[in-house]
């Protein structure tokens, strides 16, 4: 006779959240970043409404600076045909030039991910936007609510939630207002890799060690993804084995020294990992635009 784990548990509340929004919203939608946490929630949609298609698509806020292999690997998702994925693009951007390498990680972020992600739920009228932050990532997304709402400008008031009691989500908005949606809130980075094991669920390559073309810079270890890439005086590039533990525009995410180069291994140095799992992140790292005050701003 089996018995029921905690990561039984936690796929039956996410499961639950899920049903929840395709009943009391209009138009949802899954924010889908490529990484393993999207992963996660992204089999976890399936579960929820199989066999049927998933009612809910896929949107991604392509910044043009992701890794070429999350590229491809959302396009393999795509292909399988059992989801519709949607892809925004802030164009305004673009003209521009907006680049992380020379507008820096706070005005790119600003413009390609937050300014890109308010377009795209404008323009599709999306009222509930499901994402897989976990509270365990950071502390401001500690604060965040399982449904969050948003106002009609996209804002977020910290001071201002929403009480949730045994399971119970308000979905009600007026028009314009909107909701963010975290279904696997509860969810640690390790209950994420077990059940990523566990489900035999693909994630991108990236995730795994092997030899990279890399840069040191400021204390983080750069990959070298494609010619946009530019060297500053006294930099070069070397070979070193590594892997991601979050993954985002390339040229602001750092790679760990690994040699974790099977799913195996990588749950077992997580076991041993002391460090945080955004410790990469250069976004993290700006001490003039904390996460919260990018959240309240519209930021995922």
């Amino acid at each position: 006779m089996s018995s029921i784990n905690q990561l039984d548990l936690l796929e039956a509340e996410s499961i639950h959240i899920f049903r929840e929004v395709m009943a009391g919203f209009q138009r949802p939608v899954m924010l889908y970043s490529i990484g393993k946490d999207s992963s996660v929630l992204l089999h976890l949609l399936r579960k929820a409404f199989y066999p049927a298609r998933s009612p809910i698509p896929l949107l991604h806020v392509d910044t043009t600076w992701k890794f070429r292999e999350m590229i491809a690997f959302r396009e393999q998702v795509a292909a399988t045909g059992d989801v519709e994925v949607l892809v925004h693009i802030n164009q305004d951007g673009v003209r521009q030039g907006i680049s992380p390498l020379t507008h820096g990680s706070t005005v790119h972020t600003d413009v390609m991910k937050t300014v890109g992600l308010k377009q795209a739920l404008d323009k599709y009228g999306f009222d509930a936007a499901i994402g897989g932050a976990r509270r365990d990532e950071e502390k401001s997304r500690a604060k965040e609510r399982i449904f969050s709402f948003r106002n009609a400008q996209h804002r977020w008031d910290p001071k201002s939630q929403r009480p949730e009691f045994w399971n119970t989500y308000n979905t009600h908005i007026r028009k314009g207002e909107s909701v963010r949606v975290f279904p696997i809130s509860n969810w640690t980075e390790m209950d994420v890799w077990l059940y990523i094991q566990r489900e035999n669920i693909e994630v991108v390559p990236l995730y795994f060690a092997k030899p990279r073309p890399v840069v040191e810079r400021d204390g983080a270890l750069i990959m070298v993804d494609d010619e946009r890439f530019t060297l500053n005086e006294g930099e070069r590039i070397e070979m070193r084995e590594v892997r991601f533990r979050t993954l985002g525009c390339y040229p602001l995410t750092g790679a760990v020294e690994s040699s974790a180069d099977t799913l195996e291994k990588v749950i077992d140095e997580m076991t041993r990992s002391r460090s945080s799992e955004r410790q990469g992140r250069v976004i993290d790292q700006d001490p003039t635009a904390s996460m919260e005050r990018k959240k309240q701003e519209g930021y995922f």
